[in-house]
This record gives structure tokens, sequence and C-alpha cells, in this order.
């Protein structure tokens, strides 16, 4: 086993992400490996309707793009790229990748992992695949592949299928393995671990945020690591954006992968220098009994026509609008109707768009022509006959088809893990022998609570920060502390009664709060709120991107000594 650290970088976050990544990173730096994350809930309902267009399809092009440029730079400099930019089609991708190298004259072998793929067991569905481990990387690796490429795997097994290939990690070296599980959970959302998307931004210069780089993680034998950047890039890694990024789209103490469980609750960071975030102390435990499956379907079909109010009487326009919309969709009602009314008009506006709110009509149904020329016919007839200064934001279409996430679990052995090897050769990867169910953590006990003191109204971002996100259905809102003050205040301060009063629309729905006293942060999850998942748009922000920087900008009882 070797005991030099394996450097770790990411390029992508997400498909769409910048395309001169790839580039950045090699030029700005050594590194031993490269990373690209392209896959998430939604992309996969994308691919899965290009290949239904193309059955060659199904893969991240824009990946094949960046490498055209890039290929002989990572050969010249030895860094090999892993990336699950395979999505439905890792066959595919590979392949394609092979006479990439071939038409530049670049001699790179190049390996694949497939067996995710379960949409011939799930009619039905657009696609169906089980998140797999970083073991099937690994042997890829061990075996040469300059490039890997998968399907969906966990995001963090990008990072753990090399570090188990580099230090000769086995599946029972489950601390080891959880350390390369937070270190890849960092990582793989991009420069959200290194400036973007930050609560406290700004408190930064303007000019560090302009152009984040991208991240890149030091893991060492025993699974520790140091996250970091490459020197003169911008952003900023610090324990804030490490913490942030950890609590994006967990749950509970309990981070549970097909590789390893790993316990949020032990992690410990630290500074270590500009730019050096040290993560060390993780604890790991057997992986759950199944593996997770993600399942995408169509839903039905969905349109929207935003009503623009402005000026006097915003309520009595919103309900005339609507009961005559009613009215005209009384003869083919769609299956569901939603109105949602944005005040977002202010009295004695300056401008005609701040004395304006927006009256949101969503409507969907299993058939097109419910929610097409029915409603987009019955909305701009009222042009001349609703309530004065009647417009629309745009003009409603056809109607388009949504799609609906699903997660359901199988049994490890019955996904076939297999590992496709640059010479053509396959191999199987076996099932973890050691499994434990995913069991809650009790709570753990709380600091104590804050000398009652003079306090003063005041938003509660001004104390703490947040990250928030989507996971199918439910959405997370991260709450954390950077001082331990605040944290004695925010740990008694913000209980799930709290958040139901902060955050209205959560009322009726259930919410869990994990407390996680290591990274001071507290982590909701609130079932339920973003319906059948981003695909299906039930909400403004579907994807719950927001909704923690909704919560900071609630106003508590704040105490002076934190201000």
């Amino acid at each position: 086993m070797t005991e030099e650290p394996l450097r770790i970088g990411n390029f992508s976050g997400f498909y769409g992400d910048r395309s001169d990544a790839l580039r950045e990173m090699l030029t700005g730096g050594d590194l031993d490996v490269l990373t690209g994350d392209y896959l998430a809930e939604l992309t996969m309902l994308i691919l899965a309707r290009d290949r239904l267009k193309d059955p060659s399809a199904g893969y991240a092009r824009t990946f094949l793009r960046q490498l055209e440029e890039t290929l002989g730079l990572a050969h010249e400099k030895g860094v090999r790229i892993v990336t699950n930019a395979g999505g439905l089609n890792p066959a595919g991708l590979a392949q394609a990748v092979r006479e990439l190298a071939d038409r530049l004259g670049i001699p790179v072998r190049v390996a694949h992992v497939e067996g995710d793929d379960l949409t011939a067991r799930h009619p039905g569905a657009l696609a169906a695949h089980a998140y797999l481990g970083g073991f099937g990387i690994a042997e890829c690796l061990r075996a040469g592949a300059d490039v890997v490429v998968t399907g969906r795997v966990t995001d963090a097994a990008l990072v753990t299928g090399p570090a188990a290939a580099h230090f000769g990690w086995k599946p029972t070296d489950h601390d080891r393995l959880a350390g390369a599980v937070v270190a890849g959970h960092v990582l793989e959302c991009g420069t959200q671990a290194t400036g973007g998307n930050y609560a406290f931004f700004a408190e930064h210069d303007p000019r560090e945020l302009l152009k984040p780089g991208f991240p890149l993680a030091e893991i060492h034998p025993d699974g520790s690591g140091v996250v970091t950047k490459h020197p003169g890039t911008g952003g900023v890694v610090d324990v804030g954006t490490v913490t942030a990024q950890l609590l994006y789209e967990t749950g509970g103490a309990r981070y549970a992968g097909p590789d390893v469980t790993a316990r949020l609750d032990t992690v410990r960071l630290t500074q270590d220098g500009p730019d050096r975030v040290r993560i060390e102390g993780v604890r790991g435990e057997a992986p759950p009994p199944t593996l997770k499956v993600g399942r995408n379907r169509l839903g039905g079909f969905r349109n929207e026509v935003v009503f623009v109010l402005t000026g006097l009487d915003i309520e009595a326009k919103a309900a005339l609008v609507r009961e005559q919309m009613a009215d005209a969709l009384a003869t083919s009602p769609p299956a569901e109707v939603r109105w949602d009314l944005a005040r977002t008009d202010k009295p004695d506006a300056g401008t005609e768009e701040t004395a304006s709110a927006l009256l949101r009509l969503v409507v969907r149904d299993p058939d097109q022509q419910k929610v097409g020329r029915v409603l987009s016919g019955a909305a701009i007839e009222l042009a001349l006959a609703s309530y004065p200064g009647f417009h629309v934001v745009a003009p409603p279409g056809k109607g388009s088809p949504y799609g609906v996430f699903e997660d359901v679990y199988v049994p490890h052995g019955d996904v076939d893990h297999v590992a496709v090897l640059h010479d053509g050769r396959r191999i199987t990867v076996e099932p973890p022998q050691d499994t434990a169910p995913l069991d809650a953590v009790p709570n753990p006990a709380l600091p104590e609570p804050l000398p009652p003191g003079p306090t003063v109204r005041a938003p509660i971002g001004r104390v703490v920060g947040a990250r928030s996100g989507d996971k199918g259905g439910n959405a997370n809102v991260g709450v954390w502390a950077r001082t331990d003050e605040a944290w004695r205040w925010l740990a008694h301060e913000l209980t799930v009664e709290r958040f139901h009063d902060l955050i209205p629309e959560a009322r009726e729905l259930p919410v869990t709060r994990h407390v996680l006293p290591n990274l001071r942060a507290l982590n909701f999850v609130v079932e339920g709120i973003l319906g059948e998942g981003v695909a299906a748009q039930a909400r403004f922000d579907p994807q719950a991107k927001a909704l923690g920087e909704w919560l900071r900008s609630r106003h508590a009882d704040i105490p002076e000594v934190l201000l």
C-alpha cells in the first residue's frame, strides 16, 4: 500500500458545467486522477428521452467535446479520467472515446462499468438504474485503464474507486472508504466546494468568486484527506464552503452508499492553511443490504400560464381570473389544477414591474389535449374580457411531458456489477459480504444554551449559513453555525416546530431534524415538498436550491452577542 497521497480533481459537477474546466484542471497543477460528474435525477430523464429518439444516444456528448481538446494533454501528464458521463449507455461512450483516441493518434486504454441498467425489469419506466459503488471503477484502473466510463454510480464512487485501486483497499476497509466517500461528496458538485452558491459570499472579494476554480482532494492511505484547489484559481476553500457542500443533499448522520455507510457525525474539519481544509476522523460502517434504484417514468403532460397583475386590487383581480378560467376549463377539466399568487408587488412602486404580482396557473393531465389548446385558448380569449391591465408573461404552449422520479431498493445480488476492461475482459464485482441495516442514530446531546440576554429581531442568516437541495420528492436544508456560541443558540432555537413556523409551505409535511455537533450543523429533511421530483416541477423552486436561503431570510430574536 503506497503512502503517497492520491490527488483527485473534479472538472464537472453537472451536465452543462463549465466546458473549459477539464483543460483548466490539467494545466493548473499536479493531479493523478480527474473525475467528471454529469448525472442527476433530471439528467437521467433527459438522457432517457434522448435514447428514445436515438438508441445509440444516452450519454453526455459534451464530455466528448471536452476530451477532444484535452485527451493528449491528459495522456502526456499521466492523468487518468473517471466519469459517469456514460449515463444510460456507458459502452457507447467508451467506444466513442476509443474512436476519438484513434482519430487523434493517442494510445489510450478505455474501460467501462455496466450492470446498473435495470430498465427491462421495470415495465413503464423510461429508465431504472441502480446506484453502483466504486469497486468496478477500481478493477478498471487496476488493469491499467486511462479512461473509465460509468453509468449510474454514486457520485462519491468516482473518488472511492480510484482511492481503492491506488491504496489497495478492500470492501471491509470501512473507515478508509468512508473518508473517501466524504471527500467524494465534497468534490462531486465542483465549484460548490470552492465558493460557488455559498451563503456568505458577500463577505469575500467579489473578484474571488467571479470564476471559482474546481476542487481537488489529497486522499491519504488512512482515508483522511485535504480539500483544496489549484494555486491561482478563483474561489475560496474554507471550513464554511466545505461544510456547506457536506450538508448538500444529505439526510441523517448515516450517509449510506453501496460500498460503505459513512458516519457524517464523525467528520472533523479543520483549516489547514489558505484554501486547504483537512477532513479526518470519519468512521465507516458496513453498507446497507440493498441498493438504491432511481426510476424515471413519464408522469403525463403539464402546461402553465402566468398572469401579470399590476397596481391596485391584486386579490380581486386574481379572484376574477381564477373564476373565469375555472368556467372555461369546466367542460374538460385537467386532472390537476394548481394556482399560486406571488405577491411581488410593492405599494407606490417606482416601476411597473415592481408594482406587479404574478398569478401562476399550472395544469397536469395524462391527456395532452386537456393541458394544451384547451388551456391556451381559455387564457388568451380573456385578453379583452378580464381584469384591468390583463397580460401574461408568455402565451401557453401545447403542453409538455413531465417525468416522475421514484426510488426503490433491491438486494445487492440482484445487480450484475461488471467492469469491462480495456482489453475486453469482463470482471464481475461481487456484492459486499458484510452489510448492516440502516438504523437511525440516537440524538446526540445538545450544547448548553446561551445565557439569557438582550436580543435583536433580525434575519437568522446574519448568524448561520444554509444549503438546500433535492432527493426525489423530498428536500433537505442543512443549517450550520460558524462559532461555538452561534451553535449553542442554533441547536436550541431551530427546532422542527420553529422550522414549520419559518417555512409555512412545510407546515403540513413531515420534517425530521438531524443533529451533527462536529459540524455545528442541523439537517432538516422535508418529505414531499417537491411532489414527484424535480422533473414534475411541482413548485416554484423545483429542486429546492433556494429553500435554505429563504430560511436564512426569516427573522428571529437573535442574541445581541452573536451580531
